[in-house]
């Protein structure tokens, strides 16, 4: 019911082992429990700050010694009278801003259409803050209705960027043949052609990654004893 027992369940599941990944939608609609008690009008100055100060310390550690991932969805809320800068903030005080590893700004840049049907959305993300990485990378891709990342959107644009998939003006093709008239029509054949997602894929990611891209050899991952006795000498 309250902000505050919402985070104590947190803590109980992040200390309890049993959870790999915890999600917390949203840090804005943790209510303090002052603020529920209390009559529509109150001022409450600072209640969600503190609160989140307060539970990040306690969970932190616990976070740590569980191995556990916890993910808070936030919101953008705008701050008034500010005439330099960037006026967008985000709920809930500074202590997530400084205890998060990764902070991650999601946007909405434009609609994705089938013909005059909106079906999804076009989503950027910015890494806006990264411990264990460099930051202030950026990517974009589709957020379809009722099925999520358009993975084979992904294959083509990170395709088209890596020169594996060749476009020109509005037609696209891969090894000299045309796989589809727009965006839309090279995710299907794709979906159609799951074999040549892979093989796009995996060059993709041969690109990006190099050797940790390749299958593991067993052989050359057994040591020599291990190699020895499959082929039966000693």
């Amino acid at each position: 019911d309250t902000g505050e027992q919402a985070l104590e369940v947190t803590d109980m599941l992040v200390r309890s082992g049993a959870i790999d990944v915890l999600v917390i939608d949203s840090v804005a609609a943790l209510t303090p429990r002052a603020e529920i008690e209390g009559d529509m009008g109150d001022t409450h100055v600072g209640l969600q700050a503190r609160l989140m100060s307060q539970a990040l310390r306690k969970l932190t550690g616990n976070i740590k010694n569980s191995n556990c991932l916890v993910i808070f969805i936030n919101q953008i809320r705008m701050k008034i009278g500010v005439m330099f800068g960037s006026p967008e903030t985000t709920t809930g005080g500074n202590a997530l801003k400084f205890y998060s590893s990764v902070r991650l700004d999601i946007r909405r840049t434009g609609a994705v259409k089938e013909g005059e049907e909106v079906v999804g959305n076009e989503t950027r993300v910015k890494v806006v803050k990264n411990k264990v990485a460099p930051p202030f990378k950026q990517t974009e891709f589709q957020i379809l209705y009722g099925e999520g990342i358009n993975r084979y959107g992904e294959i083509i644009d990170l395709g088209v960027k890596c020169g594996f998939i060749d476009k020109a003006g509005a037609w696209y093709s891969y090894q000299g043949d045309k796989i589809g008239q727009g965006k839309a029509n090279a995710c299907q054949y794709l979906s159609e052609n799951p074999e040549f997602a892979e093989q796009i894929e995996g060059q993709i990611r041969q690109e990006f990654m190099g050797d940790l891209a390749r299958p593991a050899n067993k052989d050359e991952d057994a040591g020599p004893e291990e190699v020895g006795l499959v082929d039966g000498q000693a």
